[in-house]
């Protein structure tokens, strides 16, 4: 018979075992990809901003969200943990100055908000509003000559619905709508740009027990699945080439104690990985004359009769110019490295958050990426603070490497419960009533 404290064990060891492996990976795998024969094959896509962690919570928290208690910016991580929120409504209002080791003015903005409806309260209808500036950018012609100046800027607009689909599973979809601006239609090249567009959607499932004791202890366990940004490609020009968005699969666990009525503390772990084509491996220009002297220098080498058989040819991976269904379904086994280059495309993300009282809190995390696919590691602390009507959030990113793009991040998370402020007036006027 099934029975849900030994379920709930189960779900401990797993997590445990995938933190201490997760451990052994970011240990021994950086070194590793700097390895001679690991070469770079970044994944790169259009509006990259999309996966830019938005608050200051999941962001002191190593980027962890799939499986994590849900609250303002849930439509971010998992849109169907929007159903568990304890409020009724409120919103969240988050800034991130980006980048701030390279350029002064690029920042992040986050608005989001949401509210239940129904008599039961199981559904919840939540919408966000993401605006990512790239500061100010001075356009020049092929001989140096300026032909402008503009402010690039992307945003997404999201309208999600959640529902408890039983006590403990829910579901919820996003639509999104993507816009990016990056060149203000200026002529690069010969060809005229323009803002890209699209439209997407996020599918997404979160589970959460009921308490049950481990340990003596009351105890939460928690899983999340996301598959966000599915939709189509965009493109800056007027041909036919197209890019494919930050298509992602996201999938977490989540570990909640309660030593006492005041004092918890919450383990998460996400996984994490992109859902589009890895770039493939092309044939080099290569000699393959076997009369020259050793030591021949290229310049003296006939191109054309020279020249490698495979040169601009895939020889190991699939062809990148795929539809976006083909795309995805194909991900998980189209790198030209086989399944070693897959595993590494496996972005790994720990962390933790205590609370005392639910007044306090206290996070910390870690976030590793291979090195041949990008190198983002580093180490995230931050702290919360709420007191009735406002909540205030802050997370600091700490990079493994010395000057590195996202050393000194700060983000700043400000949140608002309109239930509380109600409930707050509604007891200040029964007072003036009684006196």
């Amino acid at each position: 018979m099934f029975n849900l404290k030994s379920f709930g064990s189960i779900f401990l060891v797993i997590l445990l075992t995938s933190v201490v492996g997760f451990a052994q990976t970011t240990g021994g795998s950086s070194q590793g990809d700097r390895a001679d024969d690991i070469p770079l094959n970044t994944i790169t896509t259009a509006v990259p901003f999309l996966m830019i962690s938005p608050d200051a919570r999941a962001g002191a928290m190593g980027d962890v969200g799939a499986a994590t208690d849900a609250d303002g910016a849930s439509i971010h991580w998992n849109p169907a943990k929007m159903a568990f929120i304890d409020n009724k409504m409120g919103f969240s209002l988050s800034y991130t100055p980006w980048l701030r080791a390279l350029v002064p003015d690029i920042n992040l903005a986050y608005l989001s908000g949401y509210g239940k409806i129904g008599k039961k309260g199981q559904q919840t209808l939540s919408g966000s509003l993401r605006y990512f500036s790239l500061g100010s950018i001075a356009f020049t012609d092929n001989q140096g000559n300026s032909i402008g100046n503009f402010t690039p800027s992307e945003l997404a607009l999201d309208v999600s619905y959640a529902r408890k689909l039983s006590r403990e599973f829910s579901g919820g979809i996003s639509l999104r709508y993507i816009f990016s601006n990056l060149t203000g239609g200026i002529n690069v090249g010969g060809a005229d740009t323009k803002a890209a567009q699209t439209a997407a959607a996020d599918i997404s499932f979160y589970y959460r027990t009921e308490k049950i004791e481990i340990a003596d202890k009351k105890t939460v366990l928690t899983a999340g699945l996301n598959i966000s940004n599915i939709g189509g490609k965009v493109s800056y020009t007027q041909t036919n080439e197209e890019d494919f968005i930050p298509i992602n699969f996201r999938f977490g666990l989540g570990f909640k104690y309660f030593s006492d009525e005041r004092n918890s503390i919450g383990l998460y772990f996400d996984i994490n990985k992109l859902m589009v084509p890895t770039p493939p491996e092309y044939g080099t220009n290569q000699y393959l004359n076997p009369d020259l002297p050793p030591g021949t220098a290229p310049g003296q080498l006939d191109y054309t009769t020279n020249r490698d058989p495979g040169y601009g040819q895939i020889i190991a991976g699939k062809d990148p110019n795929r539809s976006v269904p083909n795309g995805m379904f194909t991900s998980f086994g189209d790198a030209p490295g086989g399944s070693a280059e897959e595993l590494r495309e496996i972005n790994l993300a720990i962390g933790m958050e205590y609370w005392y009282n639910k007044l306090f809190a206290i996070r910390a995390g870690y976030f590793h990426e291979a090195a041949s696919k990008g190198n983002r590691q580093f180490f995230t602390v931050g702290a919360g603070i709420k007191y009735n009507v406002f909540g205030l959030d802050f997370a600091y990113l700490i990079p493994t490497s010395q000057r590195n793009p996202l050393e000194n991040t700060l983000r700043f998370t400000l949140n608002f419960d309109f239930a509380a402020f109600k409930n707050q007036n509604e007891e200040k006027n029964r007072d003036t009533i009684e006196d």
